[in-house]
């Protein structure tokens, strides 16, 4: 057993080094303010315009009457278990990108909402003053200052960047969970934050539709509003950077 957690975690270390050069690579490019990098928008469109039809058909033969049907409380603890779950990952992140006040934050988070609140059914750590704050690799990966490289469009997970994209495989790498737990229980939790984040799109359905439906150019809409909103998260502190635009201020008209 020694030898295969030993052998697990050798091999954590080296996917971990290895897309972090290889995020640094593909990621050498870094955009002037309020620039955008997209030499990828043939390919983009095409992965774009299937992602739309994707969600366009779920909003229209799925969505309305599951939202009429489940009950607000019962999604919110989906939500709330499928944080609960990425709170370790929270943790390991904000670790390597020196934040002890968020990993500790995170720490007790995941502790109370994991004991007293069932399981992370409930936000009991939220009501105790310790607001949920998560972050990833892609933000790790922003703090040790590799830039944001190319914009690309995901099948089925949207928006991203290169950076952020090497993040996703990174944080599947890192995420404490995935050692502690068995198979069975991987997959359960795989299938709860799918559920959770499906639970979030259903509430931003509306906003998506005007987005993909109401707009000239969706992917032009979608791509701005996904960089801009990044480039703002990101910033922290520093929001009022040139490059940083609060997702509030946008102004999506003419698109």
């Amino acid at each position: 057993m020694f030898r295969s957690l030993s052998s697990s975690k050798t091999r954590a270390v080296a996917v971990l080094g290895t897309v972090a050069l290889l995020a640094g690579c593909a990621g050498s490019t870094t955009p002037a303010p309020g620039e955008i990098n997209d030499p990828y928008e043939v390919e983009n469109r095409r992965t774009h315009d299937f992602n739309k039809a994707l969600l366009g058909g779920l909003s229209r033969d799925s969505d309305a009457p599951r939202r009429a049907v489940i009950p607000e409380d019962i999604k919110s603890s989906a939500v709330h278990f499928a944080n609960n779950l990425g709170e370790p990952s929270t943790v390991v992140n904000s670790l390597l990108q020196g934040n002890l006040e968020r990993a500790g934050r995170g720490t007790l988070r995941f502790v109370i909402n994991s004991t007293v609140g069932m399981a992370g059914l409930f936000d009991v750590a939220g009501d105790f003053g310790l607001p949920e704050d998560a972050t990833d690799f892609g933000e790790t990966l922003h703090v040790w200052g590799v830039p944001e490289g190319n914009y690309i469009e995901l099948p089925v997970l949207g928006p991203s960047t290169e950076r952020d994209t090497w993040g996703r495989v990174v944080d599947v790498v890192i995420d404490p969970l995935g050692y502690a737990l068995t198979p069975r229980e991987n997959n359960i939790k795989r299938v709860a934050k799918i559920t959770g984040r499906a639970v979030e799109a259903s509430r931003l359905s509306g906003s998506i539709d005007a987005v993909l439906e109401g707009s000239a150019d969706s992917y032009a809409q979608a791509r701005s509003i996904y960089l801009q909103n990044r480039r703002y998260e990101l910033a922290g502190e520093n929001a009022a950077e040139a490059t940083a635009i609060d997702p509030l201020d946008i102004d999506t008209e003419g698109f």
